[in-house]
């Protein structure tokens, strides 16, 4: 069977931003707050990060509930395992992501800067300088005939989609602006060349668009 890479749930704002300026430890994303930006998956029953069993069951919990299924692997950017840059300083900080991270899987974080590979919980962080296809096709051998989610931000998942290398994409619009920082798109029209599209809005007011590759 083939095997896809993935963009699930990653939520811009209405002009098309995945996360705000002026990251640091304690804003992960920037100037945004992400209580407004991803209220919409948090609100589920099965939100990505924390307990499930506490929230909503229709359309969004939908999206949500289909986060893991048939992932075996996942890719990151740096700056969504932490915001340091450059060399590490610090090989004892572990990400932002606690003792139980909510990937289950392997993930390969895209990085200049390699550092050992370590394990939390039933996650193992890889670390990986290299383009695009050279990473997806590790991420695929580490993925085990199972699918490879590309988790963001925003930089990468344009990096792969330029590379085409990307095979479907939802994209959650929430209804805020940010008016600057990493940008996935100035308009989900963007895409239309080489992707169908589907869009569908929800009553928490985000609208999900759907592609799949031509």
């Amino acid at each position: 069977m083939t095997q896809l890479l993935r963009v699930q749930n990653f939520t811009v704002s209405v002009d098309g931003f995945g996360a705000g300026e002026g990251q640091s430890l304690e804003r992960p994303f920037g100037q945004a707050d992400p209580g407004k930006l991803l209220a919409w998956a948090f609100g589920t029953d099965h939100p990505p990060v924390g307990p499930s069993g506490r929230g909503s069951r229709g359309l969004d919990d939908y999206f949500t509930r289909d986060y893991t299924r048939n992932i075996g692997a996942e890719i990151m950017g740096r700056n969504k395992f932490g915001p340091q840059r450059g060399p590490w300083q610090d090989h004892t900080w572990q990400g932002w992501w606690g003792d139980e991270p909510p990937f289950h899987t392997p993930v390969f974080v895209m990085t200049h800067h390699k550092r050992p590979s370590f394990t939390l919980s039933d996650t193992t962080f890889h670390f990986v300088d290299g383009d695009p296809a050279s990473v997806l096709a590790r991420a695929k051998e580490a993925a085990q005939g199972r699918d490879v989610r590309l988790g963001g931000g925003a930089t990468v998942i344009r990096q792969f989609l330029e590379a085409g290398l990307v095979d479907t994409l939802h994209v959650a619009v929430a209804p805020t602006k940010l008016g600057s920082g990493a940008r996935l798109w100035e308009s989900p029209d963007e895409l239309l060349d080489r992707f169908h599209q589907d869009v569908v809005p929800s009553p928490s007011g985000v609208t999900h668009h759907l592609f799949w590759r031509k």
